[in-house]
């Protein structure tokens, strides 16, 4: 039976993304332990694609591994390829775009809508935009947000429910 993507998308979000790793490393994709992906990553090419261990990747990521818009500008070319190296302990925002050649260095977030062009020099940074720049630092992020941060790991709806109706918990912008 083949598994079609909307299959694997059901899978992700109802198994934390095991079974959809399991996938794309059948794909010949390289990835690490403990890695949580609610999104089918795959591309023509998803032996250009490392992720690193702990790293998380949402919703409705793309991974681009090639462009055949050279075909336009270089008549004898179809296309042009770059590895996608992504590296321990990232998060992946919901609706990112990550381009061929880029390298994402261990314990780097990228924010939802982030479109990355370019590869991080350094870690421990928070990246947003299109094109996604450097937009902060994960050690401020944590210091900012501890006070609302919470683990629902294990919860059922009723008890996250519970836990939410407390106003403390709740980031205001």
């Amino acid at each position: 039976m083949k598994i079609t993507a909307s299959i694997r998308r059901l899978i992700a979000r109802l198994r934390g993304g095991e079974h959809l790793v399991k996938y794309l490393r059948s794909k010949g994709m390289k990835v690490g332990n403990n890695c949580r992906i609610f999104c089918d990553i795959s591309t023509s090419e998803s032996y250009l694609v490392e992720i690193g261990d702990n790293t998380t990747i949402s919703g409705n990521v793309t991974l681009i591994t090639h462009d055949s818009s050279i075909q336009k500008v270089v008549p004898s070319a179809t296309d042009i390829f770059g590895r996608i190296r992504i590296g321990s302990n990232c998060f992946i925002g919901c609706g990112a775009t990550i381009m061929y050649g880029v390298t994402i260095p261990d314990h780097t977030i990228i924010a939802a809508g982030s479109v990355v062009t370019k590869s991080i020099a350094a870690g421990g940074k928070i990246l947003g935009g299109n094109p996604a720049r450097i937009i902060g630092d994960i050690e401020l992020f944590a210091e900012k947000y501890r006070e609302n941060a919470v683990n629902i790991k294990g919860m059922d709806e009723a008890q996250k429910k519970k836990l939410l109706e407390n106003d403390a918990v709740l980031v205001a912008r």
